[in-house]
């Protein structure tokens, strides 16, 4: 049976993660992505905040009418939890009644897929400055995880975070590897993470969530339609059809 999630994507950066992930996952899963407007492309909270404003949202939204999805997601983190949490729950609330179907976004997504696989300790290691990653390390708490350690990489724009290869993608994740946490999360949906995942993990020896990576998974669970992939990390390999408390 198909299904087809949605995504709200800002600006360019990593969007080819998401048909390399649908082709993973199988025939009948289908990923269509509309990219929502972009004023100013900084890692920056003002920016940020006009970034995820319901205008640019909402008008995503209605270019993903016609695909029909059965969930529909807020492909971004930043500019979901610059918001706080209330915020990212309004957020997804008014795209799900203009679309009447589940949404949600890469903030809550974290969240979600963290305690789908029932940690509570984990280190942060993101592309944004200080400032801005300790507003997904507060969402974080909010939502009922400790945050062991939080390294900032000052990356000052997406379009360079999505510039990072393979070695920078490792580098990054190696930068945080707190013992004391559980998993490591890799914020940023400009961020490339896709085809490295399962490279990330072993390297770590522990879970590595990274931002497209839960996106998707949140969507299919909306949608009622989790599915295993070996080649997605932990979380497609152990996480599929747990349900969420929303």
């Amino acid at each position: 049976m198909g299904v087809t999630i949605g995504m709200l994507y800002p600006g360019f950066g990593a969007e080819d993660d998401y048909p390399f992930m649908a082709d993973l996952l199988g025939e009948g899963v289908s990923l269509p992505l509309v990219h929502t407007s972009v004023g100013v492309d900084a890692h920056e909270v003002q920016a940020l905040l006009d970034l995820g404003k319901s205008e640019r949202l909402l008008e995503g939204a209605e270019a993903l009418r016609s695909s029909q999805p059965d969930a529909v997601m807020w492909a971004c983190t930043s500019g979901s939890f610059v918001f706080g949490w209330d915020g990212a729950k309004r957020q997804a609330a008014e795209v799900q009644e203009a679309l009447g179907v589940p949404v949600s976004s890469t903030s809550l997504a974290f969240v979600d897929a963290v305690h789908a696989l029932g940690l509570e300790r984990v280190a942060v290691a993101a592309t944004y400055p200080g400032d801005v990653s300790r507003h997904f390390v507060d969402l974080l708490n909010r939502g009922g995880i400790e945050v062991t350690q939080l390294v900032s990489h000052d990356i000052p724009t997406a379009a360079l975070a999505g510039e990072l290869d393979r070695e920078g993608v490792l580098a990054l994740a190696r930068s945080n590897d707190s013992p004391q946490a559980q998993a490591i999360l890799i914020p940023d949906t400009a961020l490339h993470s896709a085809r490295w995942i399962n490279e990330l993990e072993a390297a770590l020896g522990k879970p590595v969530l990274t931002a497209n990576q839960v996106t998707v998974w949140q969507g299919l669970r909306l949608a009622g339609a989790l599915r295993t992939c070996d080649e997605l990390g932990h979380l497609f390999k152990h996480a599929a059809g747990i349900r969420v408390e929303a």
